[in-house]
């Protein structure tokens, strides 16, 4: 009996060989399916984007990060945003203050905005933002500074995550319920669709399914299912075909430590989007059908035991994600259990693409492992799996139903606690938690506190932007907005309208709250 699996519980035979493989769904690079990437030339005349995943403090601070990755090589920004900028609140809130720059920078104003990218050319950078309860108050941000940069908003590029139904099972940075959320994020789409068209409304995010315990076969179909719920909504408004909007819908993941489940994993994902978009949605342009991914390698992959072992875990996770066809990377600072990464760990992490990418040689031919016995196989293991899930989604009334019921939490629970149990039984190894521990103590944990100095300058910002602002112009922009959202307008225009204003993200958000109310999480036992 063979019981050798994958992470995900997917068997594997001591040996592959031909019969293995059906030839027939493997494909060519750039050709649908998909299955060997996106593009016949691979990384042959362009990389896949180097990322560092950084935002913390004041936006004068990150500031300062941002240009340091910039010079070392970086070649786009992943900006980090604090809790209270992420659920809604203001700087000055007295019940989240000590969140304050904490696990990213801090954005009250488009003030903060415009400090957070003073001398970053966003003509020339591309800009992702992990944000996703207030992605589209972060959108019209973004698109003001770049207006007030005179870049245009045809030349703007980037990513929002925007992707609010993970975040009601897996993270809860959620603010509105799942109905009203959709039509905030199906607007998105369709501003950036019609205005900003090198910029993506959305990135569909299984990383934090991932590193809530689902395992690998589950992040990709919970994330898929998402996909398919976004294009539903906006299809279903009758305004764009899949066509008009598909070719900006990306998607992000973390890649964990089994090499060959994670390469069948993008590859298998990447065929399954494919014929969803083609096969359900009726597209007829070949980039719709294009699933172009993001990936961290780091998360809950890394340990703070012997915590030098990251820095091997990041690039080994970086070498899958290559041969896994990724179009932008971030690799995590191997201290990042424990710390707020420094310069130097920092700098490593992104030294570790450089070495992939310039001194391996893994870029020089397109899909290295296609037609690998072991990988095509697992490719399809992994696919027929994905689709199984997919299918129990759909019959549990598709993503939404399944999340207001609790399902979909109880789903990546119950594999949690599968995966902690198998951690602690020895089944699971890692080497220096449960296998070659040694008994040490982990680093000294080093947080963030964002120090009095730096709070009070934010503070003063805040409180000077609210003096200086015209408030008759405030009043008529955020009830013009709540106005808007009683109705069945897109809202892009009118958050644009307070941001230039200098309405603030919570004033922005309780005006939105007063209309929508507020989501509730369901009990999952």
């Amino acid at each position: 009996m063979n019981d050798v699996t994958t992470d995900a519980g997917l068997p594997v035979r001591p040996v592959y060989e031909a019969d293995a493989v059906d030839a027939s769904r493997i494909g060519l690079p750039g050709e649908s399916p998909f299955t060997r990437g996106n593009f016949k030339d691979g990384y042959r005349h362009k990389l896949w984007t180097f990322r560092q995943y950084s935002g913390f403090g004041t936006a004068e601070e990150s500031n300062e990060r941002y240009r340091y990755l910039l010079s070392q090589g970086g070649t786009g920004l992943s900006v980090a945003l604090d809790l209270p900028s992420q659920c809604g609140y203001d700087s000055d809130d007295s019940d989240v203050e000590e969140e304050v720059g904490k696990v990213g920078v801090a954005i009250d104003t488009l003030a903060d905005a415009e400090i957070l990218f003073d001398g970053i050319p966003l003509d020339s950078i591309s800009t992702s933002f992990t944000i996703n309860g207030t992605a589209a108050i972060i959108l019209a941000m973004y698109v003001a500074v770049g207006e007030k940069q005179g870049v245009p908003r045809e030349k703007l590029r980037g990513t929002i995550q925007n992707d609010i139904l993970k975040e009601y099972t897996s993270r809860g940075t959620w603010i509105w319920p799942p109905v009203p959320s959709l039509r905030l994020i199906a607007d998105t789409i369709e501003f950036c669709a019609a205005e900003v068209p090198r910029f993506n409304a959305i990135s569909v995010a299984g990383a934090h399914f991932r590193d809530s315990g689902a395992n690998a076969a589950q992040e990709m179909a919970l994330t898929l299912q998402d996909g398919i719920t976004y294009c539903d909504e906006v299809v279903s408004r009758g305004r764009m075909t899949i066509d008009q909007f598909a070719p900006q819908i990306s998607f992000f993941f973390y890649t964990h430590g089994d090499f060959f489940e994670e390469i069948a994993k993008y590859r298998a994902g990447r065929r399954r989007w494919a014929e969803i978009v083609t096969d359900r949605f009726g597209a007829k342009n070949p980039k719709s059908a294009m699933f172009r991914f993001g990936v961290v390698c780091g998360g809950a992959s890394l340990y703070a035991p012997q915590a030098q072992n990251n820095r091997v875990r990041v690039a080994y996770e970086a070498m899958a994600s290559v041969l896994g066809g990724v179009q932008s990377m971030f690799t995590a600072a191997w201290d990042e259990p424990f710390a707020l990464p420094t310069e130097e760990s920092t700098t490593f992490a992104l030294r570790t693409q450089q070495i992939l990418a310039y001194e391996t040689g893994v870029a020089r031919t397109v899909d290295p492992l296609g037609g690998s016995y072991f990988v095509e196989s697992l490719t399809d293991d992994m696919e027929d799996r994905v689709k199984a899930i997919m299918a129990d989604l759909e019959a549990q009334g598709g993503m939404v139903k399944a999340i207001e019921s609790g399902y979909v939490q109880r789903l990546i629970a119950e594999e949690a606690y599968r995966s902690q149990l198998a951690l602690e039984a020895g089944e699971r190894l890692v080497v220096g938690v449960n296998k070659f521990a040694d008994g040490q103590p982990p680093p000294d944990a080093i947080g963030y506190e964002l120090d009095a100095e730096n709070r009070k300058r934010q503070m003063d910002r805040l409180a000077d932007v609210k003096k200086r602002r015209d408030d008759g112009q405030v009043s008529e922009t955020l009830n013009a907005l709540g106005r808007a959202a009683r109705g069945t307008d897109n809202l892009m225009s009118y958050l644009i309208n307070c941001v230039n204003a200098y309405c603030t993200v919570a004033e922005m958000v309780d005006v939105l709250k007063s209309e929508w109310g507020e989501f509730e999480q369901p009990r999952v036992f």
